[in-house]
C-alpha cells in the first residue's frame, strides 16, 4: 500500500492539520472502544509496525497522551499509589478512561509514546536511526506515518504520562523502563482513505 519514496506527496499545512485530526479521532475511537468492550486490551489500531528502509523491525503498542494543559498524569499517579491491589488500580483506570478521557481528540498531542523494558535493543537501534515509519494497517484504514524518534528522560511530561498510564495496567513494572517518543511528519504521511 505504501508509495515509493519518489511518489511521496507533500501536504500543505491545512491538509496536514486535517490528516492529524483525522488520525487522532481514529485513535480516540479505537481506545474508547477497547476500554468499553475489551477491558482495555490493546487493539490493532494501537499496535503499529515499525518500518525502516522498507523492512518491518517490530510491532509495538503506542500511547497517545493528552497535551500538558489537559494532562491527567497526577490523577493516574494518585490511582497507582492509592492502592497496592492490582485489580483496584485496573478498575479505577477503566472507569476513568471509559468516561470522558477519549471524548475530545483535540486535547491530545500527536506525539506518540511507547514503553520498553530496560536494555531493550530496539530502543538503542531506533534512537541511533532517529526516524522510522509507523504503519497502521487495518481493514478499513491505513496510515504510514514517518516519525522522528527520541528517547525521553524521566523528567519529561510525556515520559511521566506513559509511565503512570502503564502502571495502571501492569502491576509488575520492572525498574529501568525506557520511553520513546514518535513525532509525526504529517507533510509526508500517507492515509487510505485520505481525509475528505
Amino acid at each position: 500500500m505504501a508509495r515509493h519514496e519518489h511518489d511521496r506527496v507533500i501536504r500543505h499545512q491545512t491538509a496536514q492539520a486535517v490528516l492529524r485530526n483525522q488520525f487522532l479521532k481514529w485513535q480516540c475511537r479505537a481506545r474508547q472502544n477497547a476500554v468499553r468492550t475489551q477491558s482495555g486490551r490493546p487493539s490493532p489500531p494501537m499496535q503499529p509496525r515499525i518500518i525502516v528502509e522498507g523492512k518491518v523491525l517490530a510491532q509495538i503498542t503506542i500511547l497517545i497522551n493528552k497535551r500538558e494543559e489537559y494532562s491527567m498524569t497526577p490523577e493516574f499517579r494518585h490511582m497507582v499509589r492509592r492502592t497496592t491491589d492490582p485489580r483496584g488500580r485496573f478498575e479505577s483506570a477503566l472507569q476513568v478512561l471509559a468516561a470522558e478521557y477519549f471524548q475530545r481528540a483535540q486535547e491530545f498531542s500527536d506525539e506518540m509514546t511507547a514503553l520498553f523494558g530496560a536494555g531493550a535493543p530496539l530502543v538503542d537501534h531506533l534512537v541511533g536511526l532517529r526516524h522510522c515509519i509507523l504503519e497502521f494497517a487495518q481493514p478499513r484504514q491505513y496510515y504510514a506515518i514517518p516519525c522522528a524518534v527520541k528517547k525521553l528522560s524521566e523528567h519529561d511530561p510525556a515520559y511521566q504520562a506513559t509511565y503512570w498510564h502503564n502502571c495502571l495496567f501492569n502491576p509488575a513494572m520492572l525498574p529501568g523502563v525506557q520511553v520513546l517518543a514518535f513525532k509525526p511528519d504529517w507533510a509526508t504521511a500517507e492515509a487510505d482513505p485520505s481525509p475528505a
